[in-house]
């Protein structure tokens, strides 16, 4: 079996009496979409937090590209090539399409946005930028603002931006959330090809998408991995019915 991506080996973390993750462990290997369920108040964006490096666990080891990254920030993290998309969006609003694009490919150079500097006229970051965007379908709308777009085209321009960082690893927090049912087609026929890039480690409620894309599924109840298995191995699991999706799943 390959060395794994991502691996998250004992990750603990509390809040008072709190156990917000539990010994967690859980790798991600090459070319795979690892799916990460639970019901709300489960952990997982806790965990996500851990892994991609916004909150330092009590306890335990993120290992990335076969490096020890636990103690490394979030930017760090990113410059090594783990992109992640937010639940909720972190775009600039305010700023054009491209711009957003344009800011993803300045961080992944490690370079600070230069305010002084004709940033668009860069024609380097500017081809990353415009790559991106072309990848999902928004080169068209590269000069329109942020704000302007529909729901489902922010979360495509999430995307694109963690394209930008050329990345080794995706971590998805939700990309199909507030998309109708033609969006989530869309992103999963796009997640399925991505995969093949970079592995995805998804965080989702659509179980549709999850059940369509999962190469494995990690689920996880109040902070614990209570299973990991295929799409057919976690349907059947009685703990897992019993938990999350129901005893007539």
């Amino acid at each position: 079996m390959t060395d794994p991506v991502l691996s998250v080996r004992g990750i603990s973390k509390s809040f008072g009496a709190l156990k917000a993750s539990d010994d967690v462990n859980l790798d991600l290997q090459p070319g795979e979409i690892h799916a990460l369920i639970g019901p709300n108040g489960a952990g997982k964006s806790t965990l996500i937090k851990q892994i991609a490096g916004g909150l330092r666990p009590d306890s335990g080891q993120v290992h990335f590209l076969g490096k020890d990254v636990t103690l490394l920030s979030t930017v760090a993290r990113a410059r090594m090539g783990l992109a992640r998309t937010f639940q909720i969006s972190s775009l600039a609003m305010e700023d054009t399409v491209l711009q957003n694009a344009l800011l993803g490919a300045l961080g992944a150079q490690g370079k600070p946005f230069r305010f002084f500097h004709p940033v668009l006229k860069d024609s380097a970051l500017r081809d990353i930028a415009e790559t991106a965007l072309s990848r999902v379908n928004l080169l068209d709308h590269a000069t329109m603002r942020t704000s302007e777009l529909s729901h489902g085209q922010r979360r495509q321009l999430e995307v694109a931006v963690a394209l930008t960082l050329n990345p080794k690893a995706f971590i998805m927090d939700e990309p199909m959330a507030g998309l109708g049912t033609s969006g989530s087609q869309n992103l999963t026929t796009f997640l399925d090809e991505l995969r093949h890039e970079a592995p995805i480690l998804l965080v989702e409620h659509d179980m549709d998408a999850v059940f369509a894309l999962a190469d494995r599924i990690s689920v996880l109840v109040y902070g614990k991995i209570i299973a990991t298995g295929s799409v057919d191995e976690i349907r059947a699991h009685p703990e897992v019915r019993r938990a999350y999706l129901g005893e007539d799943a």
